[in-house]
């Protein structure tokens, strides 16, 4: 069964999380079937071994992580590749863990935030500093 860990960076401030909340919850709508978990790298839980750990007891043999950056920063190059190897080595063979390219580097992504872009321009009423 493929599991889905989907992957952020982390904040002090809980209210940061909230778009990633969102995101996980309109995908587990949209796939109730595919275990889901959202996990952080730094000051919030859970972390990706937590994580990883709960999609494991689901029964998920393929996970695929899905690291949510705008872009392939120093923690996606530098930081998340060992943490996958240390999930290797807890879990085995026995899981196939996939490492899929940061969000923000999708089209899919980049054309909505594109299209959100224009749309502020275009807005009556935008916020003024």
């Amino acid at each position: 069964m493929d599991g889905m860990l989907l992957f952020a960076h982390g904040a002090r401030d809980p209210a940061w999380a909230s778009p990633f909340k969102e995101l996980a919850a309109r995908l587990s709508r949209t796939r109730p079937d595919m275990p889901l978990t959202l996990a952080f790298l730094e000051l919030m839980e859970p972390g990706i071994e937590a994580a990883a750990d709960s999609l494991a007891a689901q029964g998920c043999s393929r996970i695929h992580i899905v690291p949510l950056f705008l872009g392939a920063s120093g923690h996606v190059r530098r930081d998340i590749p060992p943490l996958i190897e240390r999930l290797r080595e807890r879990h085995g063979s026995r899981i196939e863990w996939l490492l899929h390219p940061a969000i923000g580097e999708q089209d899919g992504v980049i054309n909505a935030m594109a299209a959100a872009s224009l749309a502020m321009a275009d807005a009556v009423g935008a916020v003024q500093p």
